[in-house]
């Protein structure tokens, strides 16, 4: 079944790119027309690469692991997060941080200090400290919440990235590359798709379009996520039917052979006796 139709993508304005003398032509696969001024996105293709990068996706998140949700751009940011938030995937859409991904140890020691002012809040540490300490800690741990906040639960790098205009958000786009991160991602006709691992060609402005996409890439993961649960709760499933199997079964009797072997052990043995005994 196709996640979504070519009227779906017209209707939200997905086939609408920039002016022609912003483009980049390295788009120019997957640009239809242009028309008073304004390339026009081919939705063929964009049927394609959605559905390609939905299938893609599915299999990440269906093997456990985390795909990172990136958006700063204003029209964008919200959707982004109340996505990333339904199916509980990590998210950024306030600031990228310079080395959010080459250099994630120091960025888990970030996280960890937010941590750390939760802790301080839970077992009465904040309360005794001074006015003006308190009010430096409040102001330190809501920076750090606006920036962190969607990741803070992001252990270790995530599989793959979903990107918002990689044009905006190239340095994320990057550093990804640089750790062979799979990257998937809406690329209007002003961006560079050649590297983006599952490049969507769509207009990445209008909020329309975005929600589409991000819906479709994000019901890929609920997919994933179900057929994960699926297969734990089979596997659960065989192994206490095994278990069952094995403490049911009748203890086992030696094999005929092994009897019939030693049976003739015994036997030689015997003979042997027999004609020391005659001598």
């Amino acid at each position: 079944m196709a996640r979504t139709t070519y009227q779906d993508l017209l209707d939200a304005g997905v086939h609408f790119g920039h002016l022609t003398r912003k483009w980049n032509p390295k788009m120019a696969p997957y640009i239809f027309m242009e028309r008073n001024g304004i390339h026009i996105i081919d939705l063929n293709k964009t049927l394609t690469k959605t559905e390609e990068a939905a299938s893609a996706i599915k299999q990440i998140v269906k093997s456990g692991r985390k795909v990172l949700f990136v958006s700063t751009k204003k029209q964008a940011k919200g959707i982004v997060a109340e996505q990333a938030k339904k199916v509980n995937m990590p998210f950024v859409t306030e600031r990228w941080l310079g080395g959010m991904l080459t250099n994630f140890a120091t960025v888990r020691k970030s996280i960890k200090k937010m941590a750390n002012i939760d802790k301080m809040t839970k077992d009465g540490t904040y309360a005794i400290l001074s006015k003006k300490e308190r009010l430096m800690i409040q102001r330190e741990r809501i920076k750090l919440e606006s920036l962190l906040g969607g990741i803070a639960d992001l252990n270790r790098l995530p599989a793959a990235l979903f990107l918002i205009d990689v044009k905006k958000e190239h340095i994320a786009v990057t550093e990804a590359l640089k750790l062979n991160i799979p990257t998937f991602a809406m690329v209007d006709t002003n961006s560079d798709p050649s590297n983006i691992d599952f490049p969507i060609p769509a207009n990445d402005d209008a909020t329309k379009s975005i929600t589409l996409i991000t819906d479709i890439i994000v019901k890929a993961i609920e997919e994933g996520l179900e057929e994960r649960k699926r297969d734990k709760e089979d596997e659960a499933e065989k192994e206490a039917v095994a278990a069952k199997a094995a403490a049911d079964a009748p203890e086992v009797k030696e094999p005929r052979r092994k009897r019939e072997a030693e049976a003739a052990v015994e036997g030689t043995t015997d003979t042997a006796e027999e004609t020391k005994t005659e001598e």
